[in-house]
């Protein structure tokens, strides 16, 4: 049996394995196919410069995700926000994404990829520019959540183009350029978010995009190939109300769980919803034509073993990157700019080890790539679980560069090594399925690990306020009081404390997991890419 498999670039008949006798060479509008299935640019200028036009707009939509971290303190004082309503800032924004990526690839495919890229950019410059006007709170929730819906599409989109015009003898260097766009720009957001909070404002942070994606989207119109639109393929809106009100329910409990209280009626409520909405999501896309997320990529062991990895680092990464500038500005005191100056060594090592970790890739596969590398991450991280308020900002930068080396090496073979085990006719489903649950792991990962530490911090506080001299009542909240004095300066030390070993507890957790990672990295393929793809085709063939 049969059927028509949709793709950005025209329907092609496959069979049910998802093999495909045209797989790799779709048709362009104004671009070609070359002899082995890439295609090239309008102006002939090859994939080299279309990549970099690609990962350049795709960098802009995933600066967003933190650079808006160190801001959180300035934008709480002009508002005048409470921190629980103020976070909905960075909570808002994640719950946008989860729910919009996987609508990304019916966009692509619906409207052709170049077009809805284009559009995704633009779009993303007008939400960026509306969060800089925002005039409180609420409306800069809204338009954060405006900026999420493009700025989902963008990463979806580009990896799927990518697979469209590299060749795929090349594509580990081109991987190591995609994945330097994923962890290098969530990497030197704070330094860029630092310096404009400290020294413009914090409005610039946003407004900085809109030139950016104004360039980034004549240099697409320019030097990316059309990919014709189909008309044929049919919205899944059955898929999409499941999934999008499942993710929502979930984040939404997750977030809210300490506040609500987790034996609530709303909570409850929107764990029950989440689950019975996902459990139908899954029944709907096994049953009809046209799948939001074509789920039967999972059938491939390679491309779900590096989904499993891809989760482990997103969590580890993203729970670092969000913990430490809270350290360095509420324990530790430091300014935005400084704090936002941390993380830019291993911004610059990221910067140097993701190319030449595509390259080894070429050469070696991905197995002991991966496996050094989180063996790395997992050191690094285990040596942060002792920060005190006493450590030096010098040795956060010491430990962050070895997790960044770490991550380098790790994250472009997980993710390549994983998309290698899809047939070409299946790329563009399989892309989507990586960016959903690497943006999900990393909300819900973050989600998990901020409850774990409230509780944590409420538990610590409140055995050491059984220390406290039990005549003391409330005077020592009163620095006014003749014993408030001491008292005060104790209470505001042993929180300080008990937030720093709160925060110990999340990372020694992140360290766990980057260990459980390394270990199942050894179940990856090792040797020649070619080789590997050689022997799941043989394999292929005999079933």
């Amino acid at each position: 049996m049969t059927r028509q498999i949709m793709t950005g670039s025209g329907a092609e008949p496959a069979t049910r394995n998802g093999a495909s006798p045209q797989a790799g060479a779709p048709r362009l509008g104004n671009g070609a196919p070359t002899s082995n299935g890439a295609l090239s640019s309008p102006a002939g200028v090859g994939w080299g410069l279309p990549l970099v036009v690609l990962v350049a707009g795709m960098f802009m939509s995933l600066l967003d995700t933190n650079i808006v971290n160190v801001a959180i303190p300035t934008i709480q004082k002009e508002f005048g926000a409470t921190t629980d309503d103020v976070q909905w800032v960075t909570t808002a924004y994640a719950l946008a994404l989860g729910v919009v990526v996987p609508a990304s690839a019916w966009l692509g495919d619906r409207f052709g990829l170049r077009r809805v890229y284009n559009v995704a950019l633009l779009g993303f410059a007008a939400g960026s520019a509306l969060c800089g006007l925002a005039w409180d709170l609420n409306s800069l929730v809204a338009f954060r959540i405006l900026q999420a819906i493009p700025g989902a599409v963008l990463p979806v989109l580009t990896l799927t183009m990518l697979y469209r015009i590299v060749p795929r003898e090349r594509i580990g260097a081109a991987m190591g350029l995609y994945g330097l766009g994923i962890v290098f720009a969530p990497a030197i957001g704070p330094t860029l978010g630092g310096y404009l909070v400290e020294y413009v404002d914090w409005r610039s942070i946003f407004f900085v995009n809109v030139p950016v994606g104004i360039l980034a989207t004549v240099a697409a119109a320019l030097v990316l190939p059309a990919f014709p639109g189909q008309a044929g393929r049919r919205f899944d809106v059955l898929g999409f109300i499941t999934i999008a009100g499942g993710l929502f329910a979930l984040l939404l409990a997750l977030s809210k769980g300490q506040s609500w209280g987790w034996d609530s009626y709303r909570i409850l409520l929107l764990l029950t919803l989440s689950v019975l909405s996902l459990a139908l999501f899954v029944v709907i896309e096994l049953e009809v034509a046209d799948p939001l997320l074509d789920l039967r990529v999972f059938r491939h062991w390679s491309f779900t073993h590096s989904l499993l990895l891809t989760a482990v680092l997103s969590v580890v990464w993203f729970a670092v990157l969000y913990y430490i500038p809270l350290f360095l500005q509420q324990a530790q005191g430091w300014g935005a700019f400084d704090t936002g100056l941390t993380p830019l060594p291993q911004a610059l090592v990221l910067g140097v080890l993701m190319p030449i970790a595509g390259r080894l890739y070429d050469r070696i596969g991905p197995r002991w790539l991966v496996t050094i590398g989180l063996t790395i991450a997992s050191f690094s991280t285990y040596q942060m679980h002792v920060m005190t308020l006493d450590t030096s900002r010098e040795q956060i930068m010491w430990w962050l560069v070895w997790l960044a080396a770490g991550l380098a090496l790790a994250v472009m073979p997980i993710i390549t090594a994983g998309l290698a085990a899809i047939p070409t006719i299946e790329v563009g489903g399989a892309s989507v399925v990586n960016n959903v649950v690497r943006q999900i792991s990393a909300s819900l990962g973050l989600a998990v690990l901020t409850e774990i530490w409230t509780t944590q911090q409420a538990q610590q506080l409140a055995g050491r306020a059984a220390l406290l001299p039990g005549d003391a009542g409330t005077s020592y909240l009163d620095p006014a009081s003749p014993t408030g004095q001491g008292l005060y300066a104790l209470h505001q030390q042993t929180q300080l404390h008990v937030f720093v070993a709160a925060m110990n507890d999340l990372i020694l957790i992140a360290a766990g997991l980057s260990t459980l990672g390394a270990l199942a990295a050894l179940l990856m393929r090792s040797g020649h890419p070619a080789t590997g793809a050689a022997k799941q085709a043989k394999s292929a063939r005999r079933r």
